[in-house]
């Protein structure tokens, strides 16, 4: 029955290990979706919701943020897009009589998958200090807790305000008033943890802290680079786009330290092609690096395009050099000054796989590179994406058709969150913009950052955490540190759609205020109200649920925020608005983001009748570069990539097919072969034999870091060893059983972003039986 949610955690005693796939999606992935799908909704509500996924008069996927074109597919969804609805659609219920049946010892106990497939939250329930079980609380007693408690504290900077991607952009303007109304700009958010690398490294070198092309780029490009990615599980629909790209004659390097069956071959299942001969071969070549050695895959194609330079000019587009960019020079004397032996030893391939590469972004009229976490979470990633910047530049590759940078966002409206004000280091100018549409002074000190929000709470210096969405305790690294500092808070908010971890990891005090999501009918001020999104590209457009909501009287976000707004701010201090009128028109909130966000005029009426419209992008529109030179900035950066003790491994934490982000599906990673469990470590088989092990063997794995008091050492127990194809001495493993791993002061340069894909790890035998999946 689709109301029927598991009993028990995962059974890692089940796991089996089969051969990876060497082709992704098809009917397999079809079939496994709406069983999924079938399991959650029904048939009758999968039907009724997955037809209106992504369509023009439906609402926005709620995975993750890739573009759809103008004309749509009638089923325009992927199989994790098709999992991410049904967990949000479900028929499954936790109410007030759930809690009453589980204490916060038995809620603990369980995994992240039993929590998550318990279903949608209905009642607003506070767990007072000292209790065992959460109990019902109203909805206006609720709000005027948690108003109380920012009105009692003796700064706003004790408060930190965590937001998810998912939130619309409607919710997430008024959300980011509230925070500089009460005082502080402590609105750290999952952009901390994923691409804040991306938006530093853009944001100095081409004056914008987003991609530069279209969904008809991806189509139109002559070389496609996706490196440190891995679209067949994290983006699905990306595949559809390449294989447009492919037909099209473009050729893709798929540059990763593992093979992703969704770069080999695609079988599409929404063409003939795809379900009966044998789909489409994506990438022409796979280049299997070492992890953290892409800076110096991208310093070698530069240092070659180059030396090809002094003899053919016209290797380089001079006149885009001449007129556009600034640092040229500086930028040719250090790859000239660079050695090729460092570059061999950083990547882990010779001299001439590097040149090859660079024969072929030399031979490109069009060239796109792609990237995610692969290359966002290193020490050294914002360097790395300077030289993923400073390759194009040499080819003029930025502002013109097919051509330009593409980092791939995750979750559906990350983005849009940080145009519209969720960043913890606003500009002047919207600070300005924000005072003068609301008549206050907002705060101008910079906040806490993801990173930086826990060491505040685990200093005891944070007395409210709230957050919008998403699964902060199972997202951050560090996982031991984020549950002691979580401890410390006084009172712990989060507003959510469903259970998980961060609900029985809370303050003294918490309350967990359920929400409409995506999918839900959002009626206020006797109307359907519709929010807006933005996709990885920058194109807007409209979202609008239709399902009857899981409870009546439950909340969208918008209202939670202006009712909170209402209580805090009297009108004579914070930012004036009137709260109710917001609250019942969404469209009101759009005016105000018109006036304070530029690139928003005329908002409504641009997203009427479904319609998309692109945010403005100089560099993409214009060649105009908002850098402190107004040019396109080549960069100098010194080559790092990491080294590995002897007799230790570079551990990578990633997704399994069966998860998106912190929320999991299920039990297997069909596309790697590991079946009915999580807790596995995959590695090169000279690496396991070397160490003193079997493929098979159970090992703890033990993360060391050097930081100021020395050596640090974590420990993650009882994962089975899985003899893979990964580069010598790299290892790969899943989040967020491995969160725990991750040093919470090792991050990467100037974007502060947790170094999760460059840990240090040692191999024990396991000190345990293997584990059931329980925490």
């Amino acid at each position: 029955m689709a109301t029927k949610a598991p009993r028990e955690n995962i059974d890692e005693s089940d796991l089996s290990v089969r051969a990876p796939k060497t082709v992704a999606v098809g009917v397999p992935a079809v079939v496994h979706a709406l069983q999924i799908a079938q399991q959650q909704m029904g048939v009758a509500r999968t039907a009724q919701t997955l037809l209106r996924v992504n369509q023009k008069d439906g609402f926005d996927c709620p995975g993750c943020a890739w573009p759809e074109e103008d004309k749509r597919h009638v089923a325009e969804f992927c199989e994790n897009g098709a999992k991410a609805v049904a967990e949000e659609a479900t028929l499954r219920r936790v109410g007030p009589d759930f809690f009453a049946r589980h204490s916060i010892a038995d809620l603990a106990a369980h995994d992240d998958w039993w929590l998550g497939q318990q279903g949608r939250l209905t009642h607003p329930v506070i767990l007072d200090e000292g209790a065992s079980h959460y109990r019902p609380i109203a909805w206006d007693d609720a709000l005027r807790e948690i108003a109380g408690a920012l009105s009692a504290l003796d700064d706003p900077d004790e408060a930190v305000f965590y937001t998810s991607g998912r939130t619309s952009n409607e919710a997430a303007f008024l959300y980011q008033l509230l925070v500089r109304g009460l005082g502080t700009n402590n609105l750290p958010d999952c952009s901390n943890m994923c691409h804040e690398s991306s938006g530093a490294a853009l944001s100095e070198t081409i004056g914008i802290g987003k991609g530069t092309v279209s969904i008809d780029d991806i189509h139109a490009a002559d070389l496609l680079i996706v490196a440190g990615q891995n679209p067949g599980t994290n983006h699905p629909r990306m595949l559809s786009a390449l294989e447009k790209a492919k037909q099209r004659g473009a050729r893709i390097i798929a540059v990763n330290p593992l093979p992703e069956a969704g770069l080999l071959r695609f079988e599409n299942p929404q063409t003939p092609r795809g379900i009966a001969f044998g789909g489409t071969a994506l990438a022409d070549d796979f280049v299997q690096i070492r992890l953290g050695g892409d800076q110096a895959l991208f310093q070698g194609i530069g240092k070659h395009l180059l030396e090809r330079a002094e003899t053919d000019a016209a290797i380089l587009d001079g006149a885009f050099i001449e007129t556009y960019t600034s640092g040229f020079a500086a930028y040719r004397d250090a790859l000239s000054a660079l050695a090729w032996d460092d570059l061999v030893t950083a990547t882990g391939l010779t001299e001439d796989r590097i040149r090859a590469l660079g024969d072929v972004v030399a031979g490109s009229s069009a060239t796109i590179v792609c990237w995610a976490m692969g290359l966002t979470q290193h020490k050294h990633s914002v360097p790395t994406l300077r030289e993923v910047v400073n390759v194009l530049l040499l080819r003029g590759d930025i502002g013109r058709p097919g051509a330009g940078v593409c980092p791939v966002r995750g979750h559906s409206n990350v983005q849009g969150d940080r145009t519209v004000g969720i960043y913890e280091k606003p500009s002047t100018a919207f600070l300005d913009a924000l005072a003068a549409e609301f008549s206050f002074a907002p705060p101008r000190e910079h906040g806490f950052d993801t990173v930086q929000a826990i060491r505040a709470m685990r200093d005891g210096a944070v007395r409210v955490f709230f957050g919008m969405g998403g699964n902060f305790v199972s997202a951050t690294p560090d996982t031991a540190v984020v549950e002691a500092a979580m401890a410390r808070v006084d009172l712990s908010v989060q507003v959510s759609t469903k259970l998980n971890r961060s609900h029985v990891v809370t303050g003294r005090r918490a309350i967990i205020l359920p929400t409409l999501g995506r999918t839900d009918r959002d009626r206020r001020g006797g109307g359907e109200q519709r929010v807006t999104v933005e996709d990885s590209m920058g194109a807007v457009h409209a979202s609008r649920g239709r399902l009857a909501p899981p409870e009546e009287g439950l909340l969208s976000e918008v209202a939670i925020v202006a009712r909170l707004c209402a209580l805090l701010f009297d009108g004579a201090t914070g930012p004036r608005a009137d709260w109710t009128s917001l609250e019942g028109d969404y469209a009101g909130i759009r005016q105000h983001i018109s006036r304070v966000v530029p690139g928003f005029e005329d908002y409504e009426q641009r997203i009427a009748k479904g319609r998309t419209f692109f945010l403005p992008n100089p560099p993409r529109d214009e060649r105009r570069f908002d850098t402190v030179d107004g040019r396109a900035r080549f960069t100098v950066n010194p080559l790092e990539y990491p080294r590995i003790p002897e007799g230790r491994l570079l551990l990578q934490t990633l997704r399994s097919h069966d998860q998106y982000n912190t929320t999991i599906y299920g039990k297997d990673d069909r596309y790697r072969g590991i079946h009915g469990g999580r807790r596995v470590v995959l590695a090169h088989i000279d690496d396991i034999r070397e160490q003193g092990f079997a493929d098979g063997d159970l090992v703890d794995l033990v993360s060391e870091w050097h930081g100021p008091d020395g050596l640090q050492e974590r420990r993650a127990p009882s994962f089975r060893l899985v003899a893979y194809d990964t580069p010598r001495r790299n290892a790969a493993a899943y989040y967020p059983e491995t969160n725990v791993l991750v040093p919470l002061d090792s991050v990467a340069d100037v974007s502060g972003t947790p170094t999760s894909k460059s840990v240090v790890i040692r191999l024990e035998p396991a000190r345990s039986p293997a584990a059931t999946g329980a925490r």
